[in-house]
């Protein structure tokens, strides 16, 4: 039985199982029915577009279309742009080609009520915005299957783990080519040494055959990622480092074939390895870094709680915080999140807000207070009215800008894609030319082989322009200089994510820091004690009150009894109550029967007892009490880093402007300040306001590096230039960080500012070798006194010179 091609997706099928339609053949009815779709609608360009190509044939969803306009589904997977329109991130189903693009874009542009529709082809991710009083969404799902393709919401669990599938894909790529470009370099020796010295042909063309083996497989496998990214730039109107070397080693590859099958000359199978094995390198560790970029805002996400207890009718019920209305009920228990932002309706108690501001102390709220998403009840049962859905909460609001954050672009990455288009299409124009040149002026001059014909010369030059030109030298510049910088960075606890960094370091004008965990110690300490019974009898009383508490205030002050006194004991006492945000109570029996009343808290706890006792203090405050006497009192505070004023006075002296911001009030802010030498301060601002400060900074052209630790810096270093973690940072803060202190030391952060300037400067050196060497080498290559095997050499000695000038960054390390 003869075989026919379907009309729309071009399968062959025995005829027998065709349907018919005058002349037209279809493998099934969905084909049938989007083939006519596209006819009525004009779009039957599309066949044009797909030439030979065949596709998928429609395939059938069997689900509930209209949980697309859900409110739950909204809620989770959909926008609202500053147009109030709405918007929504797909992947389409069934993309495996430009036309396959064409036709979704088309379909959808369109469609009324649809404002903007914009796929991606690398990963079939399309952006869509619409009007929904004019369209819903399930609507548009059905137009995106009418035309044989499906849609689902984009979800970054795929995106992870298409990002791992990459990192896996371009490891096995890069391992290819070390592999290959190991082994080449061994038969290099031999060719090259031959070169000089003679050698038989016969051994000759038995190394042409060795090259070639292991040459193929890295230029058509290993650096198929070129050839597709010479192919989108090329779509786009851009000649890309991507076309540049692809199309160097495709010309000498062709070449080497020549050679290989009797051609007289030197093959280059071993420059076409070494180029693409270098570029591949700097390719990996760019999916690296795009792989810690995804893995971050999943960290975010695991912290937020997945449902919440809301009581209607007296009715408790775990709900969906997608469901979660404004005006529900909800009720917390000790040690559990608050899920999203309300007011407190009943209870009180004190509320861990270090998530949010940063800050170690506890916070009491009471009946009326605000309550803020991703912070944690401390030690009472609440409950609260919610005020915010939980799209708009706190922590969800520190989700949504981070992500927008992530998925913008440094500018320095535009400006570095227009330096390598404009040097891309020089040197290919310069080639063009001097193929011209060679062949219609009949230049003779230069190398001469053999019954070598005018054409071949002419084209041997024009490889050489391209081969001498190919940016080996260039693109080894930034990142082997980056590297050894990198690595002596890492000797003293700096942890650079990506080597760009050191790059926007070194042009910093402003260094913002967090106040609590970052120029302060984030622990509490005694800094003065005044003890007015020292009778070991009340000390091991009061050593006792303060094993009962878990709070960070008794913890300190135990701590420090632990230290300044060796034989206490604990007592057995009874009655232990915790008062909320003010302190302890407890009871104490002698053997004699009698009864001690204990009372260690602040001075909020002895009023409460009746107990008149004058104490004013900057700092927060423990006062111990016996049956109303006080015994002792203790005032704490956050221990400034030792190295803190040592760096400020050195980036200050270096032209940096230093900011603090802190969610601490003016008082204790400007009292840290003054201490470390800073003099511009911003006190009492959330997480949102920190970001939007140093927003603010970037718009007014700094260049902003933030150190900090704690979910609440996790946005503003998200939006700085360089964020900057604390080694004992949330992990949360360290995944959203470019660069982190290992060791925790601002001494470390000192230093990362020297070696980054450093650093820079040779880069700056290295990038001024290699416009010195293509000044001289490419005119050299274009008058044909250059050969493409020396042209190779020549390019190889421009990265070693690189390598060597690089090395000098240890020299003062």
């Amino acid at each position: 039985m003869a075989k026919v091609k379907c009309n729309h997706c071009h399968l062959e099928f025995d005829e027998s199982v065709m349907i018919k339609e005058g002349d037209l053949n279809f493998c099934c009815k969905g084909c049938q029915g989007v083939y006519h779709i596209l006819k009525d609608d004009g779009l039957d360009s599309f066949y044009d577009k797909l030439g030979n190509k065949t596709i998928a044939p429609p395939i059938e969803v069997d689900d509930d279309i209209q949980r697309f306009d859900t409110k739950s589904f909204e809620d989770t997977f959909i926008k609202t742009t500053q147009d109030g329109y709405n918007q929504i991130d797909l992947i389409i189903e069934g993309i495996h080609c430009a036309a396959c693009v064409w036709l979704n874009e088309k379909v959808l542009f369109e469609t009324e009520g649809i404002i903007s529709a914009d796929i991606n082809f690398t990963n079939n991710k399309a952006k869509i915005v619409w009007d929904n009083d004019k369209i819903k969404l399930s609507q548009i799902i059905l137009k995106i299957r009418s035309i044989g393709y499906n849609a689902y919401a984009y979800d970054a669990s795929v995106a992870d783990e298409q990002v791992v599938k990459a990192k896996r894909s371009y490891f096995i790529r890069m391992m290819v080519a070390v592999f290959a470009s190991v082994n080449i370099m061994m038969l290099g020796v031999a060719k090259y040494t031959g070169f000089f010295t003679g050698i038989d042909e016969q051994i000759r063309e038995y190394i042409h055959i060795g090259e070639f083996i292991f040459c193929t497989p890295v230029l058509f496998y290993s650096g198929w990622i070129f050839f597709r990214g010479a192919f989108y730039g090329l779509k786009n109107r851009i000649l890309n480092m991507d076309f540049l070397v692809s199309s160097g080693a495709t010309l000498m590859y062709i070449y080497s074939l020549y050679i290989l099958f009797g051609g007289k000359g030197e093959s280059y199978f071993d420059s076409v390895t070494m180029i693409i094995t270098f570029v591949l390198v700097g390719k990996y560790l760019e999916v690296i870094g795009k792989k810690s970029a995804v893995d971050t805002l999943d960290k975010i996400k695991s912290s937020i709680p997945l449902e919440a207890t809301v009581v209607k009718e007296g009715v408790k019920k775990a709900i969906a915080l997608n469901s979660i209305e404004v005006g529900d009920i909800v009720e917390i228990r000790s040690g559990e999140k608050v899920c999203v932002d309300g007011k407190i309706i009943s209870g009180e108690g004190t509320f861990d807000e270090s998530s949010l501001t940063g800050e170690s102390l506890p916070i009491f709220k009471k009946v009326g207070d605000k309550l803020y998403s991703g912070t944690i009840n401390n030690d009472s049962l609440i409950r609260y009215e919610v005020t915010k859905t939980y799209k708009e909460s706190t922590l969800n609001s520190i989700v949504t800008l981070l992500e927008d954050s992530l998925s913008s672009k440094p500018e320095i990455e535009y400006k570095a894609n227009e330096i390598s288009k404009g040097f891309s299409l020089t040197i290919l124009t310069l080639s063009f030319l001097t193929f011209i040149v060679w062949y219609f002026f009949g230049i003779d001059f230069g190398f001469d082989y053999e019954n070598v014909s005018h054409f071949e010369k002419s084209f041997i030059v024009a490889i050489s322009v391209i081969v001498i030109a190919c940016p080996c030298a260039l693109a080894l510049a930034t990142p082997i200089a980056s590297l050894i910088g990198i690595s002596e960075l890492a000797k003293k606890g700096l942890l650079f994510k990506e080597a760009k960094f050191i790059e926007t370091m070194a042009k910093a004008d402003t260094l913002v820091l967090d106040k609590t965990g970052t120029i302060t110690k984030g622990e509490l300490k005694v800094k003065k004690a005044r003890i007015l019974d020292k009778n070991i009898h009340k000390l091991n009383l009061m050593y006792s009150l303060l094993d009962s508490s878990t709070h960070p205030i008794s913890k300190s002050v135990k701590k420090y009894l632990q230290k300044k006194y060796d034989n206490l004991e604990l007592k057995d006492i009874f009655d232990v109550k915790t008062v909320q945000a003010k302190g302890v109570v407890a009871k104490y029996k002698n053997i004699e029967g009698k009864t001690f009343h204990l009372l260690g808290g602040n001075v909020d706890l002895l009023r409460e007892n009746q107990i008149n006792y004058n104490f004013d203090s900057g700092n927060s405050v423990y006062i111990f009490a016996i049956n109303r006497r006080v015994i002792a009192t203790f005032e704490l505070a956050d221990e400034i880093r030792e190295e803190a004023k040592d760096l400020i006075n050195s980036v200050q002296k270096n032209g940096l402007e230093v900011v603090m911001l802190t969610g601490d009030n003016e008082s204790i802010a400007s009292k840290v300040a003054s201490k470390v030498g800073i003099k511009k301060v911003v006190s009492h601002i959330d997480p949102i306001g920190k970001a939007d400060y140093i927003k603010k900074l970037k718009k007014e052209g700094k260049i902003v590096v933030m150190a900090g630790d704690g979910i609440n810096d996790s946005v503003a270093l998200a939006n700085s230039d360089v964020a900057i973690a604390m080694g004992n940072s949330a992990d949360v803060t360290i995944s959203v960080s470019d660069i982190v202190l290992l060791n925790s030391s601002l001494s470390s952060l000192k230093y990362a500012f020297v070696l980054s300037r450093r650093t820079y400067k040779f880069i700056k050196q290295n990038l001024l070798l290699s416009l010195i060497y293509n000044s001289i080498t490419i005119p050299l290559a274009m008058a044909g006194l250059v050969i493409p095997l020396v042209a190779a050499l020549s390019m190889s000695l421009s990265s070693l010179l690189v390598v060597a000038n690089s090395m000098r960054i240890k020299l003062k390390s």
